[in-house]
């Protein structure tokens, strides 16, 4: 985000970045929970309230990921036009390394135990009706639900009628269901460029217009989010005391330390050896994306540097776009590693270790939504609430944790932005050293589209 913004006809005013807001409001509702504790202090209102008003912003926030996540997926279908030959090429590298990803996640998670350092802190945070006991029961009658069926595992996905899954926040159904519609709507296209169906120009455009406002809607809450963070930081201090914050950093080195293993050590080595690219070469010349991603915490809004990157490495224009423009929404290994390793990490924390079951529904839920969620800031965050959901956290559960990792999210959100960035550059590598050049999407500027959003 930008330090400075300017108006028609006026100077320029400084804006703050929203991580040094969300930092600001960690200090003031810490101050407040300190000062105040469980005590009403300005009209009958306390910090319990504003936790309470707080978690309004993380239910809203979970509100707008499903249709974001959905509108995403068909708005990915109207852009695109790739064969079924280069789509496969592409989804297989991107498997490859998503679980390259989940193996790496899962092994630290399941050898260090990282979650059991924050067990105590979680202690007294969930709301009046519940308990953490009562979590760790919800999480294992969930758990206990899953089975290695397919039959069973794909029944359960599939909804009673279009309604449910959005208003069960089934971020796995929602995506199949916009994968569907994806394909129905491009053989429906491809009819009516015949001359066998109906023009489905309005259609495309609807679908990118409830896209792009459901975006800036989104932004709009996150704009808001500081002032979440603040009500719920004084709630939690002020029943916790400041010690809830001590083991954090347990999270934030995990988490830092999974994603620099997956893109410094496996990404350098996959585009060494197999994509004849040095990591002097793809390091070096991919820098300028990386560190475009660091600093703008989007993957989509690194995609031009991405590709002059790219150029630099000698990969060709068609590969460069296939996967860092088409394949940007499955190129997410940085919100993959957050997702499933944070809610590992959360049950962990309520005495809870998840069998076979439990964490491959947690990563299977974690793949859809890094795979559904748009390349913009906050992603990662916005489909977390889901996520959460899926692993059997409680409500109660939920509103606690969320708050105390929005506090370090700041800088892990960077640096899955990075990872996300390497990612496009190592399946464009990839894609490069497999069969040849691909050939050119659907003759669009895909690099103009991107630089458009």
């Amino acid at each position: 985000m930008k330090g400075t913004e300017r108006g028609a006809g006026s100077r320029p005013r400084w804006v703050f970045p929203l991580y040094a807001r969300v930092l600001a409001g960690v200090v003031v509702g810490a101050l407040l929970g300190v000062a105040f504790g469980e005590r009403r202090w300005l009209f009958g209102v306390g910090n319990a309230e504003l936790g309470r008003l707080g978690l309004l912003v993380v239910k809203l926030l979970k509100a707008l990921a499903v249709p974001l996540v959905f509108f995403a997926v068909l708005d990915a279908f109207v852009k695109t036009n790739i064969t079924l030959k280069q789509g496969a090429r592409m989804i297989v590298v991107c498997a490859f390394n998503a679980t390259v990803a989940l193996a790496i996640g899962l092994s630290i998670m399941n050898t260090l135990h990282p979650g059991e350092h924050m067990s105590a802190a979680l202690e007294g945070l969930v709301s009046p009706g519940g308990k953490p006991g009562d979590a760790a029961a919800q999480i294992l009658a969930a758990s206990q639900k899953g089975t290695l069926s397919v039959i069973d595992n794909v029944s359960g996905y599939v909804p009673k009628s279009l309604v449910d899954p959005f208003s069960e926040n089934s971020v796995i159904t929602v995506v199949l269901l916009g994968l569907l519609g994806g394909v129905a709507l491009r053989r429906a296209r491809a009819r009516g460029a015949e001359g066998l169906g109906p023009d489905l120009g309005t259609v495309e455009r609807l679908i990118e217009g409830v896209y792009a406002v459901l975006v800036e809607m989104l932004d709009l809450v996150v704009k808001i989010v500081p002032f979440a963070v603040l009500g719920v930081v004084a709630d939690v201090v002020g029943k916790a005391g400041l010690g809830v914050f001590r083991s954090l950093w347990v999270f934030l080195v995990t988490v830092l330390a999974a994603f620099a293993l997956h893109s410094l050590v496996y990404y350098p080595l996959a585009a060494w050896l197999v994509g004849k690219k040095s990591p002097r070469v793809y390091l070096g010349k991919g820098a300028d994306a990386v560190l475009t991603g660091l600093s703008t915490n989007s993957s989509l809004a690194t995609v031009p540097v991405t590709l002059r990157c790219l150029q630099r490495m000698g990969v060709s224009e068609e590969s460069s776009r296939l996967a860092a423009c088409v394949g940007t929404n499955l190129n997410n290994d940085g919100i993959l590693l957050y997702e499933v390793m944070t809610a590992i990490f959360l049950t962990q924390a309520v005495g809870v270790h998840l069998g076979l079951g439990g964490q491959v529904t947690i990563a299977l839920a974690s793949v859809m939504a890094a795979a559904g969620v748009a390349g913009i800031p906050e992603a990662g965050l916005v489909v977390l609430p889901l996520v959460l959901g899926a692993a059997g956290l409680s409500e109660q559960v939920i509103a606690a944790a969320i708050p105390l990792v929005m506090t370090v999210d700041w800088l892990i959100a960077r640096c899955r932005s990075g990872v996300n960035v390497m990612s496009d550059m190592l399946v464009a590598v990839l894609l490069d050293a497999g069969h040849g050049p691909v050939p050119s999407v659907d003759g669009k500027d895909k690099v103009a589209a991107a630089q458009a959003r």
